[in-house]
C-alpha cells in the first residue's frame, strides 16, 4: 500500500526581512532548511491517490520556486574576495582604517544572494569563536550580537534615512532624533553590537547628482574609520560616481578609472582619491558563450539545475542535450536570475499540461519580463537586459479548470513519452 504523502511541511513561513536583526539571524538558520519534492516516476506518481497527486504537483511548484542558488565560477570568485575582506578586518587588532569592498553586476546576477551566503557562513564562524556572546559586552549584560547588519539603501536617500535604515537593523528607538544624534547613535549601534561587517545593498540608487545623494556617500566613507568593514553592493558601480568614472579594459577586464578632474564640492581630490582605494571592486558577471571552458561552466551550471527539476520523465539532458544550451543562452544572456524564472515558468507549464518535459516548443510560449522581478528597481538600473522574445501560442488549458490542483498527471509512462 502506498505511504501517505506529507506534503504540508513545504508550505512556507513569515516572510523574511533580512533587514532586521531578526529577519537576518531567521534566514541564516533557515536558508537550507527547504526539503524539495522527492523524485518520482510516471508509475509512481500514478499509483497515488487523488489527493496525494494535487499535494505532489503543489510540492514541485513550491520546488521550482525555491531553486537553490548554485555556486557559479564568477560567484565564487565575489564570495572569496567578500569573506577574505572582512576576515581581514574583523580579525586585524590595528586601530587603522578596515578596507571596504564593492561588489558591482547587473540585475538578477545573484549578486545579494551571493554577499548574504558569504556573511552568513562568516557569522556563523564569528559566533562559534566567541562562544555565541559578544566578547566585548560589559561584565553582568547580554547584548545583543550583530556580526552582520545588512541594510538596503532607500531609493531616494538622505543622510537620515540612511541612519534609519542601519538603526531599523538592530531595533535602536530614534524617534525625535536630530541627524547628528543618528549619526552618534549609527557608531554607537555598530559598537556595541560587535558588528563586524555592514552590508548596504541597492548603494547605486545615489545618483549624486542630488546634495542628499553626496551627504550619504559621506557619511558611508565616514563610516569607514570605525571597526566595521563596509560591502557596498549595486548595478554600474564604476560609472556611478560612487568612484570616479571608469571603463573597463576589453582585455583584461579590469576597471580603469579617468584622471581626477572635478570632484564636486570636495577642496580636495587627493581626500577623494584617498577613498576609492580603501574600496576594493569585484565584479559578478553573466555566463559567457564564446569560449571553451565558459561554455563549458554554462553546461555545468546546466546540468546541476537538471538534478533540482522534479518532472516526471527523466530530467537529464532536457536542458544540456542538442541544441538546449545555445536556446537557453540566446534567452537569457546568461543572466542567472532570468534562467531562473523561466526554469520556473517551463516547469509549472509541463506540470500543467501534462507533457512532464522541458522543451523549446514549450519554452517558446512565454517569455520573462520585469513584473516577474519586481523587487528589482527599473530606475536604478537594477532590472536586467532582457533578451527580446516573441511568445508563440501553446496549447490552452481547459477552462475552468487548473491543472496544478485536479487530479492526476500522466497515468503511466506511455503519457509522458
Amino acid at each position: 500500500m502506498n505511504p501517505p504523502y506529507s506534503g504540508p511541511s513545504f508550505l512556507p513561513g513569515p516572510p523574511i526581512d533580512r533587514t532586521t536583526w531578526e529577519g537576518w539571524r531567521r534566514w541564516c538558520a533557515t536558508r537550507r532548511a527547504f526539503v524539495p519534492a522527492p523524485v518520482l516516476t510516471a508509475e509512481e506518481f500514478a499509483l497515488k491517490s487523488p489527493r496525494q497527486q494535487r499535494l505532489y504537483n503543489l510540492h514541485r511548484l513550491a520546488t521550482h520556486s525555491s531553486l537553490p542558488i548554485d555556486v557559479t565560477p564568477m560567484s565564487e570568485h565575489v564570495a572569496h574576495a567578500v569573506l577574505a575582506r572582512v576576515e581581514d578586518g574583523a580579525f586585524s587588532h590595528k586601530a587603522c582604517t578596515r578596507g571596504g569592498i564593492m561588489v558591482n553586476g547587473d540585475g538578477a546576477q545573484g549578486k545579494t544572494e551571493t554577499v548574504c551566503e558569504a556573511l552568513a557562513v562568516f557569522e556563523e564562524t564569528w559566533m562559534a569563536l566567541n562562544n555565541y556572546v559578544n566578547p566585548d559586552a560589559m561584565p553582568g549584560t547580554r547584548d545583543l550580537v550583530a556580526p552582520v547588519a545588512y541594510v538596503r539603501c532607500p531609493v531616494k536617500a538622505t543622510p537620515i534615512s540612511a541612519c534609519q535604515r542601519i538603526l531599523d537593523f538592530y531595533g535602536e528607538d530614534y524617534k525625535g532624533m536630530r541627524l547628528e544624534d543618528l549619526v552618534r547613535t549609527v557608531k554607537t549601534a555598530i559598537v556595541e553590537h560587535a558588528t563586524r561587517a555592514l552590508v548596504i545593498d541597492d548603494i547605486t540608487r545615489l545618483k549624486l547628482h542630488r546634495e542628499a545623494d553626496q551627504d550619504v556617500l559621506d557619511l558611508i566613507r565616514e563610516m569607514m574609520s570605525m571597526p566595521v568593514t563596509l560591502i557596498l553592493v549595486g548595478v554600474g558601480i564604476p560609472t556611478s560616481g560612487l568612484l570616479r568614472e571608469g571603463r573597463r579594459d576589453p582585455k583584461t577586464l579590469e576597471w580603469v578609472y579617468q584622471p581626477i578632474k572635478d570632484r564636486g564640492r570636495s577642496p580636495n581630490d587627493h581626500a577623494a582619491s584617498q577613498h576609492e582605494r580603501r574600496f576594493q571592486i569585484v565584479g559578478l558577471d553573466p555566463f559567457r558563450y564564446t569560449a571553451g571552458m565558459e561554455m563549458a561552466a554554462w553546461m555545468d551550471h546546466l546540468a546541476r539545475l537538471e538534478g533540482h527539476l522534479r518532472l516526471l520523465n527523466d530530467t537529464k539532458g532536457m536542458l544540456t542535450g542538442g541544441d538546449m544550451p545555445e536556446y537557453l543562452f540566446n534567452r537569457t544572456g546568461g543572466v542567472v536570475g532570468v534562467l531562473e524564472k523561466l526554469i520556473q515558468h517551463g516547469c509549472r507549464r509541463a506540470i500543467e499540461d501534462k507533457s512532464e518535459r522541458l522543451t523549446k516548443e514549450l519554452f517558446n510560449q512565454f517569455t520573462v519580463t520585469p513584473g516577474d522581478m519586481p523587487d528589482l528597481d527599473a530606475e536604478s538600473g537594477e532590472q536586467p537586459k532582457i533578451p527580446p522574445h516573441k511568445p508563440t501560442p501553446g496549447k490552452k488549458k481547459p477552462k475552468g479548470r487548473n491543472t496544478v490542483f485536479d487530479d492526476g498527471g500522466p497515468a503511466a509512462a506511455g503519457e509522458t513519452g
